[in-house]
């Protein structure tokens, strides 16, 4: 929602930059305006979403990821090994979504073909988003159990 906010204060901003004649009936002015507050108050509402979300995760006692993208990129072959080898926190199914995420990436069978303009590429990009998220969840989480681990 955060992104979203910011997407649409900078389309507000541009229409006053921008734009001179009226949009949708409206005054330039007055739409960008609106589009600007509009888009700020989306960020705060995103923001305080995240807010509220994380504080329900540490209240619930679930993990905090951590690191940063590339601490999780070179984690993932270790939390492999260590799924081999044990470690509890990466469910069989999860690695088998990952696979199939994997292979639908490549294949040439999709939903929705690439043939059309826009929508074919959205499954596949629906797809990659997810796949990352999943893994860098997933890394980060491992990443919080080593480092516990050492702690102890």
């Amino acid at each position: 929602m955060a992104l979203l906010g910011v997407l649409l204060v900078v389309l507000g901003v541009s229409t006053l930059l921008f734009r001179d004649a009226d949009v949708l009936g409206l005054p330039a002015t007055g739409f960008g305006i609106g589009l600007a507050v509009l888009g700020a108050v989306v960020f705060a509402g995103g923001l305080a979403w995240r807010a509220a979300k994380r504080r329900r995760r540490i209240a619930a006692g679930e993990p905090e990821p951590a690191g940063n993208v590339l601490e999780r990129a070179r984690a993932l072959p270790r939390l492999l090994r260590a799924r081999r080898e044990g470690y509890t926190g990466l469910p069989k199914s999860r690695i088998a979504l990952w696979a199939v995420a994997l292979v639908y990436l490549v294949s040439p069978i999709d939903l929705v073909p690439e043939l059309l303009p826009v929508l074919g590429v959205t499954d596949d990009a629906g797809v990659l988003v997810w796949l990352l998220t999943s893994i860098s969840a997933a890394s980060g989480v491992f990443l919080r159990w080593e480092r516990d681990r050492v702690r102890q």
